[in-house]
């Protein structure tokens, strides 16, 4: 049997004679019961989906975030259990079921197996965890697919009765595709819970030479204020670190005010910036203290 062939289940590979009883333990470990990956193998978060799929002898769907990080949603980790919508109620480890019911027009199929569609996935993720959490992982769905409002409110229509509803309410509210990182949201909010007008995001502006085309994570194009928020990888990364350089000067001799957040700043500090740059831009001739 060809090492490429995985995950696989155990118990079909013996009974219809592609590997005998002692090659599958030499050369292959369990993942889940009876679905087997080569011993030396790191499954990505889609072979492990297969690998649930398989679990479930191809009955359950997949689903939450799972389904999310399968529609191109970035920031799932690759670690996180593979969500099934199955009736069984006591998965193994690395597995997490949910008996939900699911419409016809809810499924989807891609990559060769069952997944809630992407508007049923927003349901399910917009309904789970914190109203943050919510809202950066729609933001995330949205960022990846380009994820419409009206096609998961047409689903929360469906499920009247569901659990979660009122919080999908406000993180749709909130939602804004734009994002994006984790980060990035998580300033957004920031900004719009301390009273400032939400915020445009993913600002196209242009170099004074025409040349470069830049995108501004958030602003406010009235006031010509942005308000960015820089990874480690701006710092760590020369070559992106010298991109920033131009970047912000191109960006400054366009008329614009920044305000650049990182890791290492405190709610406090930032909006304390944000307060002062606001100011200066609603009353440049003004003395800013």
């Amino acid at each position: 049997m060809s090492t490429h062939n995985w995950p696989f289940i155990g118990s079909d590979a013996i009974a219809d004679g592609r590997l005998k009883k002692h090659q599958l333990r030499a050369k292959y470990r369990p993942l889940f019961p009876d679905i087997y990956v080569p011993h030396d193998a790191a499954p990505t978060l889609r072979q492990r989906a297969v690998a649930g799929w398989l679990w479930s002898r191809r009955q359950g769907v997949i689903a939450g975030l799972t389904a999310a990080a399968l529609h191109g949603a970035k920031w799932v980790d690759d670690t996180n259990p593979i969500e099934l919508v199955w009736s069984n109620t006591r998965p193994p480890a690395g597995i997490r079921t949910f008996d939900m019911r699911l419409g016809a027009e809810e499924l989807v199929g891609k990559y060769g197996l069952p997944l809630t569609t992407l508007e049923r996935t927003a349901f399910d993720i917009g309904r789970r965890g914190t109203l943050d959490e919510a809202v950066a992982r729609l933001d995330a769905l949205g960022n990846a697919t380009g994820l419409q409002v009206d096609g998961v409110l047409a689903v929360a229509a469906a499920h009247s009765g569901a659990r979660g509803l009122r919080q999908l309410e406000k993180a749709l509210q909130l939602y804004d595709p734009g994002a994006a990182s984790p980060k990035e949201t998580w300033l957004r909010l920031l900004v719009v819970r301390a009273g400032y007008p939400k915020p445009r995001t993913q600002i196209p502006v242009r170099s004074p030479d025409g040349r470069r085309k830049y995108y501004l994570d958030m602003g406010w194009e009235d006031l010509m204020l942005a308000l960015e928020y820089d990874g480690e990888q701006h710092r760590k990364d020369p070559v992106q670190y010298a991109s920033d350089i131009r970047r912000s000067e191109d960006i400054a001799e366009l008329g614009w005010s920044r305000v650049r957040a990182v890791k290492a700043n405190s709610s406090f500090d930032i909006l304390r910036r944000l307060e002062r740059a606001w100011r200066s831009r609603l009353y440049p001739d003004r003395k800013i203290s």
